[in-house]
């Protein structure tokens, strides 16, 4: 199957314009996967509750509910980063998966960072695999700084995802010394799905470094964009080749852990 990683620059409260550029990578691609950043729809530097929940939908929703079509007219999977409000008006910062068949899951992120204790709750949806039988496909989902807890992709791993999906908007310049290693201590792949541009708030510029990419399940880069180019990143992968954790005859990275001695 084919994936692809979009990277572009979300406009601030501007879901409109979002989702329009959004629309236009996926018609044009070729991929049965498509991955967008976080909090795509409707910017990132939001500085509290109330102004989240101006712009904040339910899984539900308007947005969702577009998708959920463009997903089953293009019979593509859609992944994209939200402001979710739930049932009883909390707030989170989300990533909604869409098949086309139908079905969406909503991963809500587990750990905060910077500002976002001011804008966002804490998820609890937990870290879930979701299998999409006609491409044999098992996804996990993360967010961002998600990524700096190992445990985090360890979790998705053992819970049987082929691919490790990152929806982000990362300011940072170290993620790359790590993501390499999420791909090669579970055996999966990584796709991480960056925005470009800034965001400046009062007296607070916040800089988005794209450079979205994806890693073999071996760890090996396959591409990689650059700091601010608007771009769709392809590659072809083989959920199957994931699933055999073994690397010799007598090794297995899973079967082999010792969770007893570990103390997390």
């Amino acid at each position: 199957m084919k994936i692809s990683v979009i990277q572009f620059e979300p406009l601030f409260r501007d879901k409109q314009a979002n989702i329009a550029k959004m629309t236009e990578f996926a018609e044009k691609s070729n991929s049965d996967l498509l991955i967008y950043p976080e909090l795509c729809t409707s910017g990132y530097f939001f500085l509290n509750f109330e102004e989240t929940k101006s712009v904040a939908e339910s899984s539900n929703g308007e947005t969702a509910s577009y998708f959920k079509k463009l997903s089953k007219n293009l019979n593509k999977i859609i992944i994209y980063g939200f402001p979710e409000i739930d049932e009883n008006g909390k707030i989170f910062n989300s990533a909604i998966t869409i098949f086309p068949n139908g079905l969406t899951f909503i991963y809500r992120k587990t750990h905060l960072f910077y500002k976002e204790f001011f804008a966002f709750e804490p998820g609890n949806t937990g870290f879930n695999n979701f299998y999409y039988e006609p491409l044999d496909v098992n996804i996990g989902v993360m967010i961002c700084y998600d990524w700096r807890f190992p445990e985090a992709a360890r979790t998705l791993a053992l819970k049987g995802a082929d691919i490790i999906v990152c929806p982000s908007n990362l300011i940072t310049d170290v993620w790359h010394i790590s993501m390499p290693s999420r791909a090669l201590e579970n055996k999966v792949y990584l796709a991480v799905a960056n925005r470009t541009g800034e965001e400046t708030r009062g007296n607070e510029k916040v800089i988005f470094k794209g450079e979205s990419a994806i890693w073999g399940y071996n760890g090996e880069l396959i591409t990689r964009a650059d700091s601010s180019s608007e771009i769709e990143l392809v590659a072809e992968i083989f959920p199957e080749k994931t699933r055999k954790k073994s690397f010799n005859e007598f090794n297995d990275i899973f079967l082999d852990r010792k969770p007893e001695y570990y103390s997390i």
